[in-house]
């Protein structure tokens, strides 16, 4: 009866269209004054004035955190400066000349940024505000152009660095590290795809292709590039190599693409640098603010047991770990709908890790199955962000984009089957490694 007071709490005001932030906090506050244990001496007060700022407190502590700021920094600066059109250059001279060529060094681009980026939305605004009239112009329909940009720039929150996969990393206490290196193959493999589906439909449409480059023009557009593509060796090899942690590695990200925006390319001034670190603060007030809400939430929940009861309960009742994992999908595919990735992260991911392990599903594999649905709802209506970027970039009505994205969203519906139920695709290089 206790734990659904909680639960009835959070969706009157998710229906009312409370910000996600305030329904965590205040339907853990509302549960803590009508339940929590005070002592005779005390007062509800001393849970508002003592419980909820410590809680605050104590989340803020994660070491683990600090690389949410700088990888926005990071992206923002990467998103300001000259990195995102010289990595089109060198990806349009790699594919440009195959059949939807422009296409595809559009889908390369979002795959080479979300990599040095860690940002959906970024990417698509980066890659999408060159890409998307360049495509048109080049004689590709605004709708094809729109869906492959809009979906392939979900690939910010599976390839790493990611900040979703941060998030899930502090929410169930799992290394950041193992979590990277588990995105790397999936968002190879669905990139790949992607890249394969509009080859296919651009032969089928006979669509436009760019002139064949010469070796010189490769290499050219490659050396151009080489500084933002140093990100990607510096973050992964930094990492792995053991010369820092994924935290230290995204201050490492934020003051090398400071510098190069600055100093190498100068595609931006010092005057652009209150900007960039405002709209950093804004990203970084707004995330962490909740993370602290959803902590105090999964607090809440441990407190009730809510999640060790489920867990047993879905032993007693014998279900296997796949069929598990179907409902995972499901109510991961039905809350992308409504919510962004990392509020679905901090409710949802307290809730299946027990019954994950319970059932001997590893921790990393369920974390990069979350991340994948987590992309699918970046292209789902009514909050799928990255449809309300694309429909800003291209002017087109949502509902437009909505269709434009169907077809590849069918692809990664299938990338993210193939995940679920083959976990050597997110386990390989993690157990190679670790």
């Amino acid at each position: 009866m206790e734990a659904s007071v909680i639960f009835t709490v959070l969706a009157i005001l998710l229906l009312a269209g409370v910000p996600i932030a305030i329904c965590l906090g205040l339907s853990s506050a509302i549960y803590l004054l009508l339940f929590y244990p005070i002592p005779e001496w005390s007062s509800t007060t001393a849970i508002l004035a003592g419980i909820l700022p410590n809680k605050f407190g104590a989340t803020m502590e994660h070491f683990t955190l600090m690389a949410i700021p700088f990888f926005i920094i990071s992206s923002n600066f990467l998103s300001t400066g000259g990195v995102a059109k010289r990595i089109i250059r060198f990806a349009n001279a790699l594919v440009g000349w195959m059949a939807g060529g422009l296409a595809m060094a559009g889908i390369l681009a979002c795959i080479m940024f979300a990599a040095v980026s860690g940002s959906s939305p970024a990417t698509v605004v980066a890659i999408g505000s060159i890409m998307i009239p360049g495509m048109v112009e080049a004689g590709y329909t605004k709708r094809f152009a729109v869906g492959s940009i809009a979906t392939a720039g979900s690939l910010g929150i599976l390839i790493p660095p990611s900040i979703v996969m941060i998030v899930y990393a502090v929410a169930t206490e799992q290394s950041v590290g193992k979590m990277f290196i588990a995105g790397i193959v999936p968002g190879l493999m669905l990139g790949a795809m992607l890249l394969i589906v509009t080859w296919v439909t651009a032969k089928r449409r006979n669509m436009p292709r760019e002139a064949v480059p010469t070796l010189k023009e490769v290499w050219v557009s490659f050396v151009d590039a080489i500084w933002g593509l140093l990100l990607i060796v510096m973050i992964i090899g930094g990492i792995y190599g053991g010369i820092f942690t994924p935290t230290e590695a995204a201050a490492v990200a934020a003051v090398y693409s400071a510098f190069i925006s600055l100093f190498v390319y100068r595609d931006m001034g010092f005057k652009d640098i209150p900007h960039v670190m405002l709209e950093s603060a804004k990203m970084t007030a707004m995330l962490l603010f909740i993370i602290s809400c959803a902590m105090i939430f999964a607090h809440v929940l441990t407190m009730e047991r809510i999640p060790q009861s489920i867990a047993e309960w879905l032993v007693a009742k014998n279900m296997t770990w796949w069929m598990f994992l179907l409902m995972v999908n499901v109510i991961l595919w039905f809350a992308g709908d409504f919510m962004e990735p990392s509020s679905i992260i901090l409710i949802l991911a307290p809730i299946f890790f027990p019954i994950a392990t319970a059932l001997g599903i590893d921790p990393i594999h369920l974390g990069i199955i979350m991340t994948l649905n987590m992309e699918v709802g970046m292209i789902t209506p009514p909050v799928g962000l990255n449809l309300y970027v694309a429909s800003g970039l291209s002017g087109m009505r949502l509902e437009d984009v909505t269709k434009a994205a169907l077809p590849w969203m069918l692809v990664m519906i299938v990338a993210l089957i193939l995940v679920t139920y083959i976990p050597s695709i997110s386990l390989f290089l993690v157990d190679l490694l670790y």
